[in-house]
Formats: structure tokens, sequence, C-alpha cells
């Protein structure tokens, strides 16, 4: 017995809940309208106040489309430098911070590595450069957005975002992104890839747990817990990353009222900050989760209401294609 449900009628009860999560998708609207905030945890704590603040800077600009942009270029790491050289948390260049950095927190200086002057700095740039192609034709956060990746006068000379793959995929990136860290002001459209995920994860049900397991040959086909999630979406064509906290951003955030079968499930000893998350499940409904929980234990069942229970994530195709890619350090979770 788990949690008081037998391993069999958990198993049928899943089985019944995977057919009708297609059903349930047709009678859930998309999330629709202007961001009103961020979501839950989704900017570290100790940066959400000045995202929000300086996210309103101009119209173009919200703090969703700040807080991916931040996110993309550092994961939030203020100390982190490029191959280019560019610095801290907004990843400036520095002739560029020469020219557009600002100090942010009116203590006197201009310090590139203090998110306090480096965020509402990369805000600031965001502004100007919408400032700059305010006149072309399209969608203004597009154009600002190609702006910054090809600069004001590729996007004034195409009269839009410019016909540069690298320049299209940014802006596709980050605005979808974005929509990771939106607290949603609707329902969150359904997954239509669940039911293949939460498939192969029931074949892996009783299969012992391994730190740092990706279910290949040589590790028996054992997993950890953000290797079985990544597992299970890769059987439906999503590439995941690797870690629990990057997969965290893999599409909007559900509420708790609002879960279906397939959507991630997070945990976290830092209920504001989406990277400490250290756990990950998948959601198969009635409360529980399919995870591999810890050495010593096998793939199994778990409750998700636990006072650890971070958030979740309804995985998408193009949210998880948005996401950077960065070699995973520390522990695998």
């Amino acid at each position: 017995m788990i949690g008081g449900i037998s391993f069999g009628a958990c198993l049928c009860f899943v089985a019944l809940l995977v057919v009708g999560t297609y059903s349930a998708a047709a009678g859930i609207a998309t999330a629709g309208g202007r961001p009103v905030g961020l979501a839950k945890g989704a900017v570290p704590s100790k940066y959400q106040a000045l995202v929000q603040k300086w996210g309103v800077l101009c119209p173009t600009l919200s703090p969703a489309i700040l807080a991916a942009q931040l996110y993309s270029e550092s994961g939030w790491d203020p100390h982190i430098v490029s191959p280019a050289d560019a610095r801290g948390i907004a990843q400036f260049i520095p002739g560029t911070w020469a020219t557009h950095g600002i100090d942010g927190d009116g203590d006197g200086d201009r310090d590139i590595w203090d998110p306090n002057d480096a965020i509402p700095s990369a805000a600031s740039y965001d502004c100007s450069l919408a400032r700059y192609v305010s006149k072309v034709p399209g969608d203004p956060v597009t154009n600002m957005l190609a702006a910054y990746n090809a600069g004001p006068g590729a996007v004034m000379r195409h009269q839009g975002v410019p016909p540069y793959k690298e320049t299209q995929g940014y802006v596709k990136a980050i605005t979808t992104l974005a929509k990771s860290f939106e607290r949603p002001v609707g329902r969150v459209a359904p997954s239509q890839q669940a039911a293949g995920a939460i498939y192969f994860a029931q074949k892996q049900l009783g299969t012992p747990y391994l730190w740092g397991g990706n279910g290949t040959p040589d590790q028996g086909g054992r997993f950890d817990c953000s290797g079985l999630t990544k597992a299970a979406y890769e059987t439906v064509g999503i590439e995941l990353p690797r870690v629990a906290n990057d997969q965290y951003n893999a599409g909007p955030h559900p509420s708790r009222e609002e879960l279906l079968p397939g959507d991630l499930v997070f945990f976290s000893d830092d209920l504001t900050n989406s990277r400490e998350i250290r756990h990950v499940g998948l959601y198969v409904g009635g409360g529980y989760m399919i995870n591999a929980p810890y050495t010593g234990a096998v793939i199994r069942f778990d409750k998700i209401d636990t006072p650890d229970y971070f958030g979740a994530t309804r995985v998408t195709k193009d949210g998880a294609a948005s996401l950077p890619v960065r070699a995973a350090a520390g522990r695998p979770a």
C-alpha cells in the first residue's frame, strides 16, 4: 500500500486519467490578456522586486520579458562571465555598459556586477532600443527584442524583425520563455503530449532509483527524478533540460487546482526561488505523481501535497525549445 491506495488500483486509476486527458483538454480555454505579475517563485526572491519595478519602465517592456532575458543571459548568476567577456546577471559587454549602464540604486556608482544596477540598466537599455525602433511597423515587443539581438539599425533597415536565423530564434525564445515567468491571468492550455509521457513513466514503476540516472542500458535503465521526466517527454518529441530547476521554465504554471495529468510538479526547501528546486515528478491526477524519489527507493506513486510543494509546469514543445542550453552543475536533481 502507498498512501492508502493499492499499487494495482493506482495503475487502473492512472490509465483512466490518461485517457481522460484529451477529453479534458476540450473544455479548457487558453490563458489570455496582458500578464499582471510574475509567477510564484519564478524569479529568485532577492531579484523579484527589481524585476517587477523595472519591468514596467516603458510600455513595450514587461516584468516577464525582462525576467526571460535575464534568465536566458545568466541563469540569475551575478558573477558569470561569458567567453565574449559579457559580465554579470545582465551579461553586459563592458563597452555597452559604458554607454548604457545606469546607477539603478542611486548609490553613486554604476557597477556592472551589482544586480541593483545591472537589472535596471537592462530595462533601460531595452526601453532605449524600443524608442529607436518605435516607428517600425509590426509588434513593438518583437521589434525591441530584435533590436537587442541584431541592433536597431537592422530592424529599421528591414522594417521589422530581420531575416536572420539567430535573431528570429532569439525573439521566439524570449517571447515563449516569458510565459514561464508570467502569472497566468486565465486557464492554462492543456498539454497534448501528456498521455505519452505518463505512459512511459508508468512502464518504469518499480525500477530502482539511481542518482544521475538517465535510463541508459549501462545504468540498468535506472533514473533519478529529472532523468525520468526528461526521458518521459523525449518519447513525445520534447527535449527537456537535465535538471529540475531548469525544467520548471519549460512552460506556463497552472495552479494546484488546475493540475492535469502530465504536468510536472516541483518541490523545494525554498518556496520563493525556482532555482532552489530539488525534486520533480510527473502528475497523474488525484493528488499523486510518478517520481524517482531517492537512493534506496524505486520509481513509484507519491502524494504531491507536502510542505515542500513548490508548483507545477505544463510543458510545451516551444517552451522547452526556448530554454538556454547550459552545462548542468552539481546535483543532477
